[in-house]
């Protein structure tokens, strides 16, 4: 973990068993996701984010796709309560947004950030708050790698082969050690696999 420094940067996202962030029809093809992000051990996790963070870092079509879909959960009285205590926490969280295309941003609480995300994370590290959670975009947490700025990864594992798409992890990156403090499965079939980074000083 980044040493003496409070304010812990966690990233949260889903791949399958192949490596990939979406599937082979592009940007949007996740659907493969979805039975494993409503088990119940997901949401649980979910929940667990948000007790100690305050900040969220968004690419813009997480941004875009998350606004379109959470605070109508937020408002939804019938909604499954761990799915709207975390929408509810996504509406009133700072929300830093990395889209410079955007000239508007419509939910409450959001800002377009004004440096890369390891400028921005480096910032944030310096100014008082919890956590900092980075909600599935994975140009953001590539960004993060590289920099040496991520200190926990949270990677819930599809039993999914998808064929094609984006991969999370390309040839080019840091080198780095990771320690595993927590596992848990859903009962979809996937593994919740929490990692922290291992400083040079730790190994």
């Amino acid at each position: 973990m980044t040493e003496t420094n409070a304010r812990r940067v966690i990233a949260n996202i889903s791949l399958s068993l192949d490596g990939r962030t979406n599937g082979s029809g592009g940007d949007y093809d996740m659907s493969w996701i979805v039975p494993h992000a409503v088990s119940d051990a997901s949401r649980d996790q979910m929940v667990k984010l948000t007790t100690t963070a305050t900040t969220a870092l968004l690419g813009r079509k997480n941004y875009e796709g998350f606004g379109g879909y959470w605070p109508t959960v937020a408002a939804d009285e019938n909604a499954e309560p761990r799915d709207r205590a975390f929408a509810t926490w996504l509406d009133a969280v700072d929300k830093v947004v990395f889209a410079h295309s955007l000239t508007e941003l419509p939910w409450p609480n959001s800002r377009i950030a004004e440096a890369d995300p390891a400028a921005t994370v480096k910032q944030l590290r310096a100014e008082s708050g919890g956590d900092i959670v980075v909600l599935a975009s994975g140009s953001v947490i590539k960004n993060l790698l590289a920099a040496g700025e991520l200190d926990r990864l949270i990677i819930t594992l599809c039993p999914e082969l998808v064929g094609g798409g984006a991969r999370l992890f390309e040839d080019g990156g840091p080198a780095t050690s990771w320690s595993l403090t927590d596992l848990s499965t859903t009962d979809s079939g996937a593994i919740i696999l929490v990692y922290d980074r291992i400083g040079e000083g730790e190994r």
